[in-house]
């Protein structure tokens, strides 16, 4: 079958691997060794419960009192070791499973915020569909998941060895049937069943994420629904996405009550199978009645562990979907991570002694590079969409003088953003080099507010919410912005809201400009920064900005913008521009 077949394996190893032979190898080993010695325990005890009941039954047939209270005795003492080592091996792999889940969380999580490749996936990888499912349940299901078919493969092979000693004194017969029966029904499950039930998994998976995600979206756009009426388009949306889920639910279903009802039946045999085997022995009175139950005990327990397979069928398709959409988003974090290696640059130096590294490509294309300096200048830059099927800029050739201020201007569509987007080093499409410090050094303003989850003071000091900066200045910096009396509204910079949804969109802005102040940022990029404001607050926001002696780069459309920028760089619909600088003739493409 497709997703069991040894790349499947292999893709199970290459994100397990780094865990079992990590930092993490040794408090994982000693954990899975402590399971193991609980396995063989009650494996053990097993064994010797079997056998006594088979003891109980031929007492009670016998009449012989001694027998059955002795037996009584030794059967509750191995029932007082019996429990704990069964609750014990049920805690440890729960604490095991827990623990690789952590790690693995963190692996994910990190790789996923290393070199910004959640925004890179988002863009470049539309086939990685709901990334947070992935991090949140295909993880926890992998741990989980592993751990349980991997204990349940070693216990199966246990019980065989353990339980067909027992059942090859009994009947020998009885062992070459179980083998061959086995057998038989694993083959018959796996080839009928196996495609369909893994393909079917997999898609399941993604509809029931694409469903919670289209929940989550309405509550994060409730009021712009609201203002357009939307509520009919939405739960359109909302129901469609259910139904293929639901859809697909109905096929699953459908093939695994196909594969219980072979699964029932193949499993009724073993029950009757033993007493009938031996009941000849017993009435010939070549053996106790007790041995039916003990044969039959046995014969159990072994067929059961030769038939995990078609027993966990479902369970086996499940893991195998989600191994393929956990692979494939490790596939692409790795990828990104590659690139992102790539785009470094290979020293920070001055402008004078600057060191270029271009770009690796993602395919056969040219990619913008990057390099370290003192100072922000691009040099012949033109910029390309993603999907190179559209320029934007052409040939731009600018240096942004330091602690000034340089105004984009142009149509929407440009690609002012685009531009901005470029600098930051989150679109590489296109020719030419940007100059520019580490990011370390430059702070970005996005056209839409950022709000983070937290309190009103991890608000202001966010990127670096670590920084410590004490309540007066806090306060401080809010009068400056115009939102003096924001901290009471709320009960302190300690109050935890929902930013988003209880600032307007001045507010924001106005929260989010306060960060370019507390910050104070050698460089600082804004789009559109101020569009929600109205003249005065914008003017007493840069008034600000400018004697920080930070150099900024802003994006807008208003007039009054030209006013608190030396410089003006026009970007026009045919990739042309043109850059005016107070007493120096226009430059242009």
């Amino acid at each position: 079958m497709e997703r069991f077949n040894l790349t499947g394996f292999r893709r199970f190893w290459a994100i397990a691997k780094a865990y079992w032979f990590g930092d993490e190898k040794w408090k994982a080993s000693g954990l899975l060794l402590l399971i193991a010695v609980f396995l063989l325990g009650y494996t053990g005890l097993s064994v010797v419960l079997n056998n006594k009941r088979g003891v109980l039954i031929s007492a009670l047939s016998a009449k012989d009192e001694a027998r059955f209270w002795e037996t009584v005795l030794v059967f509750i003492g191995v029932l007082v070791a019996y429990a704990p080592l069964m609750a014990g091996y049920d805690y440890l792999q729960k604490r095991l499973g827990l623990e690789w889940r952590r790690w693995l969380t963190g692996r994910f999580v990190s790789d996923y915020f290393s070199d910004r490749a959640f925004y890179d996936i988002q863009q470049f990888h539309p086939d990685i569909d709901n990334p947070d499912q992935r991090i949140a349940e295909d993880v926890k299901n992998f741990t989980q998941q592993s751990l349980a078919l991997l204990l349940v493969g070693v216990s199966s092979v246990l019980q065989v060895i353990a339980f067909s000693g027992v059942l090859w004194g009994i009947s020998k017969s009885l062992v070459g049937f179980l083998v061959l029966y086995a057998l038989v029904g694993t083959l018959v499950t796996v080839l009928v069943f196996g495609q369909p039930l893994v393909r079917l998994n997999f898609e399941q998976l993604k509809y029931e994420a694409n469903f919670r995600f289209s929940l989550v979206r309405i509550r994060e756009n409730a009021e712009a629904i609201a203002f357009y009426r939307g509520e009919a388009q939405e739960a359109s949306q909302v129901n469609n996405r259910f139904m293929a889920a639901f859809q697909n639910f109905k096929r699953l279903i459908l093939w695994e009550l196909n594969l219980n009802v072979l699964t029932n039946a193949y499993e009724f045999i073993p029950f009757v199978l033993p007493a009938i085997v031996v009941a000849p022995a017993v009435f010939a009175g070549d053996l106790e009645v007790g041995k039916v139950s003990e044969a039959q005990g046995a014969f159990m327990r072994v067929f059961f562990s030769l038939n995990v397979v078609v027993a966990r069928f479902s369970e086996l398709t499940s893991f195998g979907a989600g191994i393929d959409r956990l692979y494939s988003f490790a596939d692409a974090l790795n990828a990104e991570a590659l690139n992102a290696e790539a785009l470094k640059p290979k020293s920070l130096t001055p402008v004078e002694g600057e060191a270029v590294e271009s770009a690796q490509p993602r395919v056969a294309q040219p990619t913008i590079a990057i390099a370290a300096a003192s100072s922000l200048a691009l040099t012949h830059f033109t910029l390309q969409t993603p999907n190179y099927q559209r320029t934007l800029v052409k040939d731009l050739s600018i240096q942004v003088p330091d602690h000034s201020g340089l105004l984009i201007v142009g149509p929407s569509g440009c690609g002012k953003s685009s531009l901005l987007r470029a600098i930051a080093g989150l679109w590489q499409s296109g020719s030419g080099t940007i100059h520019r410090p580490p990011l370390d050094q430059i702070l970005f303003l996005p056209q839409k507010p950022y709000m983070i989850l937290g309190t009103l003071r991890d608000q202001l000091t966010y990127p670096n919410t670590g920084q410590t900066i004490d309540d007066a200045g806090l306060k401080d910096l809010l009068e400056k912005v115009n939102l003096a009396d924001l901290d009471q509204r709320f009960g302190g910079f300690d109050a935890v809201e929902a930013w988003g949804d209880v600032l307007s969109l001045g507010e924001q802005q106005r929260l989010t400009f306060a960060r370019i102040l507390l910050n104070q940022p050698d460089f600082a990029i804004l789009d559109e920064a101020t569009s929600a404001l109205d003249l005065a607050n914008e003017a007493r926001l840069y008034d600000h900005l400018r004697h920080t002696g930070t150099t900024f780069i802003s994006v807008g459309h208003r007039e009054s913008l030209h006013e608190y920028h030396q410089n003006t760089l026009k970007l026009g619909e045919d990739h042309t521009w043109a850059l005016s600088i107070p007493g120096v003739a226009p430059a242009d493409s």
